[in-house]
């Protein structure tokens, strides 16, 4: 072994001492990852969510540990050696993606565990979307900050766009205003999600109506919303427009809904056997929850009544089920007991001295 200029050399190669060096860091930084990983996931397995992100930024740490004892044995090699600055940047750029990579994997990890725990697949899950629907939002907005940040560290790294980088993350005025110019609807969109994720117009698996179109809110991005139709299309409205216009939230405080059901009838229907029917039909009925059957007359023309059949159910999908359901049970009931009291045309005959035929008058 001999000794160098400050430096301890094994070898009198320098590179081959360097590369020595190298190996060893990484293997060493493998072999702690590999034994510590498991003691931390023990002391925090109590922890639903330090266990998520722990489990999430397994693998991008597995990288982030050798490359940080990689740099460390270039930056201990002497600035003479040939070559080391670039292996010097080459490392430390990766290493910038590596601590880019891991915080992007311990926002997402901790989305999800708030996710998990407040699942949506219960009766009453209004808390569960809201949390669900604010956890997607803010982890995308925030990992975007993330990668933003991390661009422009990495930029920074290069002596020749250093610039570039450090006007990236401190010329946030005058880029701001140029960038927010060109790109106003993106601009629009991103603080659009911010109102949705703190003030909830909308959470996932809302029932909702926009443009006409009844469907479902099947994913929130951080520029625009999928809404699943119901008859299995997709419709895409941008976050803006959700802030922006008005639209139907048949679950915006409780996914509990009120169906009706409106027939035309003749005047000598009785009621109060139809009213039994509503009642029995709605007992008989899985999609009823027992909060409301009632029938009322609505509406008279000169020809016909019109009632409406006012019936509760715990949410819309279970609501238009129980309509039609109603619907077919009551226009059965009429034909089979009250065929004369469905809506018919009312003529009366008249007779004129000057005409032998009779004269229809309404």
């Amino acid at each position: 072994m001999t000794i160098g200029s400050g430096t301890f050399q094994f070898t009198s190669n320098p590179w081959l001492d360097a590369g020595l060096g190298a190996l060893a860091a990484v293997v060493a930084g493998l072999v702690l990852h590999a034994i510590f990983l498991p003691i931390v996931r023990r002391l925090v397995a109590f922890s639903v969510h330090a266990s998520t992100v722990v489990q999430y930024i397994a693998r991008p740490t597995r990288y982030l540990v050798p490359l940080f004892g990689l740099q460390l044995v270039w930056e201990a090699q002497g600035s003479a050696l040939p070559g080391i600055g670039y292996l010097r940047l080459l490392t430390a750029v990766l290493l910038t993606f590596a601590v880019t990579w891991t915080a992007i994997r311990a926002i997402a990890g901790f989305s999800d565990a708030v996710v998990r725990a407040h699942p949506v697949n219960i009766t009453d899950n209004l808390a569960a979307r809201r949390l669900k629907t604010q956890a997607n939002v803010l982890a995308r907005l925030v990992i975007m900050v993330v990668v933003i940040i991390g661009v422009a560290s990495a930029l920074m790294l290069f002596p020749s766009i250093r610039e570039v980088g450090a006007g990236l993350l401190a010329s946030a005025g005058i880029a701001g205003i140029a960038a927010g110019v060109a790109a106003r609807p993106v601009l629009s969109n991103l603080i659009a999600g911010l109102q949705l994720a703190f003030s909830q117009p909308i959470r996932l698996d809302d029932v909702v109506i926009i443009e006409g179109e009844w469907g479902r809110v099947e994913e929130i991005t951080s520029t625009y919303v999928v809404v699943r139709i119901w008859d299995e299309r997709r419709m895409v409205v941008p976050l803006q427009w959700i802030i922006e216009n008005p639209f139907q939230n048949w679950t915006r405080t409780s996914a509990e809904l009120l169906g009706t059901v409106l027939l035309w009838v003749d005047f000598q229907l009785p009621l109060a056997p139809l009213r039994a029917e509503l009642e029995r039909l709605c007992k008989q009925a899985p999609e009823w929850d027992g909060r409301l059957a009632q029938l009322q007359v609505v509406d008279a023309s000169e020809r016909a009544m019109q009632i409406r059949a006012l019936v509760s159910a715990i949410d819309s999908s279970k609501a238009w089920d129980l309509r039609c359901r109603v619907r077919e049970g009551l226009i059965a009931y009429l034909q089979r007991e009250y065929p004369e009291a469905l809506p018919r045309l009312r003529a009366e005959l008249t007779w004129h001295h000057s005409s032998p035929e009779p004269r229809a008058a309404r």
